[in-house]
């Protein structure tokens, strides 16, 4: 047996059979081949290619807009908007569904029976939830853009066969309704299931910065002389990014990721103490941190700062102490 081929002739170890370890890999990692696949579609791209260029203008122009920002979410509400409203045709449109399977004699004749109501319900429903989608969609890039556009286009058909269910159970074809509102709904679980996949695998319109509290010690960043003044700076500190901002000998410290997609806002411009983020717009206090527009949700963390023996030092949050449990300090 010839050393280090397990085989007599010399030849190369027979392949071994794929184990159970190979086979539950593949299949958790199927959802990865399955974004893979719809990134790469070119109708895709194409259709998310000619959309941006209209619709990024579209919100460039009206970014201010008061309207535009509610639709967000944003400061107003603590989180999205578009979320939350997702879950009234989801629910209406089930519920459309139990109706028409619980009927197994529904009454002839035209008109809207309660599961008719229902699916009425969430079509009104799923108009607003698609303008919040699209206001939200116009804040995104890359690959979260182009699966975002395909979660859009599931729901857009799901909208349309709903609303061919309803126009049946007008008309009073009701066999045929219930089974456009079953395809509506199925369509519509397909579109959630990559919904879910762009906030919990790729943190879309989650809170970059959340509970970011370093660094826990007096850190120095760069020297007091080489800080300019009216400049946004980026500094690291213990691997947290900051930013730094001097303005009539006041130093204002912020997490320098911007809590809606990570942009650095020490590449942003500042204006009146509000710094804007390149990426998406978001505005910032430079005093509190406190959001100045949209689409940001979440304020950004603010450090202290310090200038000791020449160096400007910076130290993040630190924990609320715990008090004990009789209430005794």
């Amino acid at each position: 047996m010839s050393a280090g081929t397990g085989q007599a002739d010399g030849s190369a170890p027979a392949t071994q059979p794929a184990g159970p370890a190979v086979a539950v890999a593949q299949v958790q990692s199927w959802h990865h081949d399955v974004v893979a696949l719809i990134d790469g579609w070119g109708w895709i791209r194409t259709l998310n290619d000619r959309l941006t260029a209209v619709l990024g203008p579209w919100r460039e122009r009206h970014q201010d807009n008061p309207v535009l920002e509610l639709m967000h979410g944003g400061r107003w509400l603590g989180h999205p908007l578009h979320p939350a409203l997702s879950d009234l045709p989801i629910g209406l449109w089930a519920g459309a569904l139990i109706l028409d399977v619980t009927d197994r004699d529904p009454a002839p004749g035209r008109g809207l029976d309660p599961a008719g109501l229902f699916s009425a319900a969430g079509i009104a429903a799923a108009v607003a939830t698609a303008a919040t989608g699209v206001v939200d969609w116009t804040v995104s890039d890359d690959e979260d853009r182009r699966l975002g556009l395909f979660h859009g286009v599931l729901n857009t058909a799901a909208l349309g066969l709903q609303g061919m269910s309803l126009a049946a159970r007008l008309a009073g074809y009701r066999r045929s309704a219930r089974g456009l509102g079953a395809a509506s709904l199925a369509v519509t679980g397909a579109a959630a299931y990559l919904g879910g996949h762009l906030v919990f695998a790729k943190a879309v319109m989650v809170s970059r910065v959340a509970g970011a509290d370093g660094p826990r010690r007096w850190v120095r960043v760069i020297e007091e002389a080489e800080m300019p003044d009216d400049v946004p700076t980026g500094v690291q500190a213990d691997g947290r990014q900051v930013l730094l901002y001097r303005h009539d000998g006041n130093l204002h410290a912020l997490d320098n990721l911007c809590s809606h997609a990570a942009g650095l806002l020490s590449r942003g411009t500042v204006e009146g103490l509000t710094v804007t983020c390149p990426l998406h717009g978001s505005q910032y206090c430079l005093a509190d941190g406190s959001v100045k527009r949209g689409p940001s949700h979440q304020p950004q963390p603010v450090i202290r700062s310090r200038v000791r023996n020449g160096w400007i030092e910076v130290r993040g949050s630190q924990p609320a102490p715990r008090r004990p449990a009789n209430g005794r300090k």
